[in-house]
This record gives C-alpha cells, structure tokens and sequence, in this order.
C-alpha cells in the first residue's frame, strides 16, 4: 500500500471516530499495525491531522461560536459560563498531560492495550446506558454547574490511556452527572478543540522538527479528508445518540477489541 492510500484511510478513520465514543486513537494505532507500518513512523502524522476534526466543529457550530465571542465583549453571563465550563474542565488534561507525557506516549504504541481499552469502555459504556438517567433537554453548555464542568474534564483524562475514547468518556461522564444527551455531546465537541488542538501543538512541538515535505504532503492529505469525513458524522452522530442512544457503539467496541486481540494472537 503506497503512503497515500495510507493517509487517505487513516485520514478517513480520524474523521469518522474522532467524534464518536470509540476512540480515534485506538483505530489508528490499530489501523497502523494492520497496515504493517511501524508506529513511530506514524506517530506524528496521527496527531497533526486532529486539527482537521477541530476545524469541523468550529464550521459546523460557527454560530455558537460566533454568539459567544460576541457575548465575551459584553460580558454576557451565558457566554461567560460556556467558556469558564470549556476551561475548567480542559485544565485537568493540561496537568496530567504535562505531568505523565512520557509514560502517555509508551502507551500509544501497545495494540493489546488499545485492544482492552476498547472492551473495558464498550462495558462501561452498557452500564452507563442502563443506570444512568439523563433528563430528556438541557440548558445547554452555558446552563452546565461549575462543578459538574471539572468532573467531566478530570473523567476526559482517562482518554489519555489509548483505547478509551476521549469523546466518549466526556459524553458518558457529563451524562452520568445528570447532563442530558444532546448537552453532553456538544460539551465534547466543543471542549475537544482546546483540548486537540493543545495536544497537537504540544507533540509537534516535541517530535515534529524531523518533518519531509513528503511528509507535509501526506498530513494535508489526511487532514482533508479527515475534516470532510467530520463534517458528516459529526452531524448524524447527535440524531444517533438522541434517538438510539449509545449501547451500538458499546457493542462495536466490544467486537472490534476482541477482534483485534485475536488477529493480535494469531498473528
């Protein structure tokens, strides 16, 4: 398989499961290693096209967005509330991710890790639906209590364990604190572009200085297709969740770990 094909799929990957509550790193590393390609050799292209998903939800909601810059100037209550929630609860990622960034990145490279990870969250995510009970609507990210903010940011630092699903644990957990669905995945969405983005900078930053043009080449690749792919899951996943709820992808993760633990085994 030629480098491009390769960007195009992992491209196509990161756009579909960024989002979603199955964990877009595990696909890629998972992805990476079905490929037969070496992992550090992928490493930094799987981090620097998390931007194009950013930059799908900023298009996507640029009305929220736009509505809260403008509310900022006047120091709107509800426009302060969004942004003190999306800061509380990126603060914890920032410590953690600064502190254990080193055993972070070991992990990224265990497939039989990822592979756990998946079947252990798919579990979680069963209970969550059962026991969990949500109210059907919500005030919204600005309406979510303080308090409630820095639990679902200290539950998205498990998502730096490979596997677990950074969108994932924030909805679960924002849901399991009494947030309601339609709120709990917009928080996700809307907390992922300081959360991504400071990570991105953060690795590029560290192991990017050794970048080819041929590899610039192949990080625009993937970012645009990874961001059109965004843009139409991102969208369908909200109608998803709202009608259906989580337990398809609970059952997706649990089959495709243990479908990755065998082929890990056999193999």
């Amino acid at each position: 398989m030629t480098d491009t094909l390769a960007a195009i799929l992992l491209g196509i990957l990161e756009g579909l499961t960024e989002f979603l509550p199955v964990s877009s790193t595990g696909h890629l590393i998972l992805a990476t290693e079905l490929l037969g390609f070496d992992q550090a050799d992928w490493e930094v292209f799987n981090i620097a096209i998390q931007p194009a998903a950013i930059l799908a939800i900023v298009v996507l909601y640029w009305r929220t967005f736009w509505d809260v810059a403008k509310g900022l100037f006047g120091l709107e209550q509800g426009a302060l509330a969004f942004v003190r929630n999306i800061l509380v609860a990126f603060f914890p990622a920032v410590i953690l991710g600064l502190a254990f960034g080193d055993i972070i990145e070991t992990m990224l490279g265990n497939a039989v890790l990822v592979c756990w990870t998946l079947i252990v969250g798919g579990v979680a995510i069963l209970a969550i639906e059962r026991w969990a009970n949500p109210p059907a609507t919500g005030p919204g990210v600005a309406g979510v209590p303080l308090r409630t903010a820095i639990l679902v940011g200290l539950v998205q630092c498990l998502a730096m364990i490979p596997g677990v699903s950074r969108s994932g644990a924030t909805i679960l957990g924002a849901m399991a604190f009494g947030v309601d669905r339609k709120t709990a995945a917009e928080f996700s969405f809307f907390l992922a572009v300081p959360t991504l983005s400071g990570a991105t900078v953060y690795q590029l930053y560290k192991q990017g200085g050794g970048l080819t043009g041929h590899d610039f080449e192949l990080i625009a690749i993937g970012s645009a297709v990874g961001f059109v792919t965004a843009l139409v899951v991102v969208k369908a996943f909200v109608t998803i969740i709202t009608r259906v709820g989580f337990a398809p992808f609970a059952w997706y993760r649990i089959m495709l770990g243990a479908a990755g633990l065998a082929w890990l085994t056999l193999g």
